[in-house]
């Protein structure tokens, strides 16, 4: 909770200060534009901190995101496919492909960060084959879908929020969430009590990769085409927005709600900092600073929380 109420108060701070630095920051539509932006490093994000959460990484995010999204468009412009069927195969492209991460990490106790970097290039090649290294254009067939707001927010926007909330009550509220949690602290204490925590593994690996896909659908209706180059850098994003929402890299810590405050932060950041002009290399210094600031915060907050728990 404490952690929340501190990165609100960053938000409103950042908010604040770009808003004083520029006219037309504060102003409703520049929210909101800011807002329809964000839907798909939220969903990554969320599918982020569920795998950190339960002490492994996922760095395939971004390129199954580029795969899942080359099924869905070459599935709409080149096979005829309607909208829904399009979109089934693109989410359980993402499916499988979580699968398979989950199913070699747990088979053979491999680290995740290994047989997630193999799937990144894999599945980056994946995309460039299905769609013959060309960017697929569907048009209003899909574009529909982001054209739909409420007060302003498109609906994939609303969606991302409903997934953010939706993976909080998975954590906090589910026996999987909990069972991840306590592997991401302990996992030999959690196997000897029982636990099959390769199910667990399986099972969070799985939710990252349809989450990658449902990402992808986002950016595809944003869009109106599916990009194989899409999503370079995006795993890297997505960590450093749950960090920045105070997940802990080695696990046992983490929630979806911070993760998605540690997004909408970069974004503000981000869009303040265009909006007064700075540059791309100096926006790019300053984001990556915060990043650091906030391993180093979460650092000095671990030290003061184990020394309450000592002296109490």
């Amino acid at each position: 909770m404490r952690e929340g109420l501190s990165l609100v108060g960053v938000l409103v701070a950042l908010s604040l200060g770009f808003g004083l630095l520029s006219e037309t920051f504060l102003t409703s539509a520049s929210l909101a534009t800011i807002a329809n932006q964000l839907p798909t490093a939220l969903t990554l994000a969320v599918a982020m901190t569920l795998v950190l959460v339960a002490g492994e990484i996922d760095l395939s995010v971004g390129s199954v995101l580029a795969v899942s999204q080359g099924v869905l468009g070459v599935a709409m412009t080149q096979l005829g496919w309607s909208w829904p069927a399009a979109i089934a195969a693109g989410l359980t492209t993402g499916l499988l492909a979580g699968l398979v991460n989950g199913a070699i990490v747990v088979r053979w106790a491999l680290p995740s960060f290994i047989v997630t970097l193999g799937m990144m290039e894999a599945a980056r090649g994946g995309a460039y084959l299905v769609t013959g290294s060309r960017t697929q254009y569907i048009g209003a067939d899909i574009e529909w879908l982001a054209d739909i707001s409420w007060l302003g927010l498109s609906a994939p926007f609303l969606a991302a929020v409903a997934l953010v909330i939706l993976a909080e009550v998975l954590l906090t509220r589910t026996v999987l969430g909990r069972q991840a949690i306590a592997i991401g602290t302990n996992e030999e204490a959690v196997r000897l009590a029982g636990i099959d925590t390769r199910r667990v593994k399986l099972t969070i690996f799985a939710l990252a990769g349809l989450l990658a896909a449902v990402a992808g659908v986002m950016q595809v209706a944003r869009l109106a085409s599916a990009d194989p180059n899409a999503g370079t850098g995006f795993e890297l994003s997505a960590i450093a927005a749950a960090v920045i929402g105070g997940t802990r890299l080695m696990g046992g810590r983490g929630s979806a709600v911070n993760s998605s405050l540690g997004v909408v932060i970069m974004g503000v950041l981000a869009t303040g900092l265009t909006q007064i002009g700075v540059q791309d290399p100096t926006k790019r210094l300053v984001t990556g600073g915060v990043i650091v600031l906030a391993v180093i915060a979460d650092v000095y907050r671990q030290r003061w929380a184990g020394a309450r728990q000592h002296a109490a």
